[in-house]
């Protein structure tokens, strides 16, 4: 029997399926990551005693760059989730850049944005 050279549209869909769920939890996440940059909460220093308005400016900056990294990292995490749709569309999705064989469905399912398999990451090294 060959060996399969790429999923079926069913198992794509399943992906797809995935992908979209994540896709939406992860645009939700940063939006309220970019809110909380925006402070658009509105738990600013502004009703502070002077005192400790300071020590709070501080902190809230610590917390903005913490958000900031947060917030891009999940931008690009985004971004890969998009171009593993697009790969879904093309029907290359789940082919490792690397070994030209499939990326086991358990790796996808845990990493839907993976383009290596364990063994083509392996040979990167």
């Amino acid at each position: 029997m060959a060996e399969k050279t790429r999923y079926t549209d069913e198992e794509l869909e399943e992906f797809r399926l995935l992908i979209l769920e994540k896709l939406e939890k992860a645009e939700r996440e940063y939006d309220n990551l970019c809110n909380s940059l925006r402070n658009n909460d509105g738990n600013g220093t502004a009703d502070t005693s002077p005192t400790f308005k300071a020590l709070e400016e501080g902190a809230d900056t610590l917390c903005k760059e913490d958000a900031a990294r947060l917030a891009e990292r999940q931008r690009v995490f985004i971004n890969h989730l998009r171009a593993a749709l697009v790969r879904i569309e093309n029907k290359t999705y789940g082919v490792c850049r690397a070994t030209g064989k499939l990326i086991p469905k358990e790796r996808l399912r845990a990493v839907p944005h993976a383009t290596l398999s364990i063994e083509g990451k392996e040979q990167k090294r």
